[in-house]
């Protein structure tokens, strides 16, 4: 039997940071990794730099919602590919979730799909919680609760940043989710064996609604009428430029953002060409108020070399922030070229 790993937490909480540094392991050189992002384009799959084939993208929706069949979909391809010799002989997947999913049509569908079962064994669950802005994360998102409740390792991440607030997380989800252990980690630092091979899913032992979840979405699954829906004022656009981006023109992009979109940008994320390093891309992420300093990588992960940025929030227009962009950059365009007039020339 091939074990499954699901990772899951809220957007931003720090899973393609963890799943990035668990891949570099040598331990996980036989993964495959099963990627779902929420927005019209894909980046995890870049960002975490891995270009074997057996890396596949869902980026078509979100794993709970119009995809869960694809999930089995892909599951049964990667086995039959597996079978065949066309992809590398791995020996676990891990499937990383969207920040906004639901986990429990996942693991329902890992434990009840009877062409699955005879193929895959559901290991465990990852949730990845920010020290940071969990807290209030878990109080206002149900995805947040939900995920948490499922976990059988709880990743608490970002513990170093100031404002963490990792006593009294920890105090929450030990009401939440009593029998998962707490592992604080900085930078996604923390050895596999932490985290996998748990042993075959119990939903028995998690919180009392995890078996509530599962038996809707066995109603759902069964053609009933439970479904999940995120919430209608969550959107996600994404902003793609040929052209670079000044430096200066994305720091104060992200200043703008931070000032004006608040707790309402859940989630922002991109690979920027910025004009002074076009061979290096800047990766930036923002979550709500906290950006952080962009990582510049040393090469393009792929011949994509377009500037992608990536928006998750609550009524966030694409229109604002597109106009923003386009501002900052012809106010920044008039600056440099003012400066760059000659000084003999302006005083005639």
């Amino acid at each position: 039997m091939i074990p499954v790993s699901v990772i899951t937490g809220f957007l931003g909480s720090g899973k393609t940071t963890l799943l990035g540094r668990l891949l570099r392991d040598p331990g996980m050189s036989r993964t495959a990794v099963i990627i779902n992002e929420f927005g019209a384009i894909g980046l995890d799959h870049d960002l975490i730099e891995v270009s074997d084939e057996s890396v596949v993208q869902l980026s078509n929706g979100c794993l709970c919602c119009n995809v869960r069949s694809d999930l089995v979909l892909t599951l049964g391809d990667l086995a039959a590919r597996r079978e065949a010799g066309t992809v590398p002989p791995f020996e676990r997947v891990v499937v990383e979730t969207t920040g906004l999913a639901d986990p429990a049509p996942i693991l329902h569908a890992l434990m009840t799909d009877r062409n699955l079962c005879e193929i895959y064994a559901l290991d465990g669950v990852v949730t990845t919680i920010d020290a940071v802005a969990g807290l209030s994360t878990l109080e206002s998102h149900a995805e947040s609760l939900r995920q948490a409740a499922v976990a059988d390792r709880i990743v608490l991440t970002k513990t170093d940043m100031p404002g963490a607030q990792a006593d009294a997380i920890n105090e929450k989800l030990a009401v939440i989710n009593p029998g998962a252990p707490v592992l604080p980690i900085v930078r996604g630092a923390i050895a596999p064996s932490a985290l996998f091979d748990s042993g075959l899913y119990n939903a028995g032992a998690r919180h009392p609604d995890v078996q509530t979840w599962l038996a809707h979405e066995a109603v759902a699954a069964a053609g009933g009428h439970a479904r999940h829906h995120h919430k209608e004022d969550i959107t996600s656009f994404c902003v793609i430029r040929n052209e670079p981006v000044r430096a200066v023109t994305l720091a104060l992009l992200l200043s703008a953002l931070a000032e004006n979109c608040g707790v309402d940008l859940l989630r922002m994320k991109g690979i920027v060409r910025v004009a002074e390093e076009p061979d290096r891309p800047a990766v930036i992420h923002g979550v709500q108020h906290v950006y952080h300093t962009p990582v510049w990588l040393e090469r393009w992960p792929s011949d994509d070399r377009r500037t992608r940025m990536v928006f998750i929030g609550c009524n966030i227009r694409e229109s604002w922030v597109r106009g923003l962009l386009d501002l900052l950059d012809a106010e920044v365009a008039e600056e440099t070229a003012r400066q760059s007039i000659p000084r003999a020339a302006c005083a005639q």
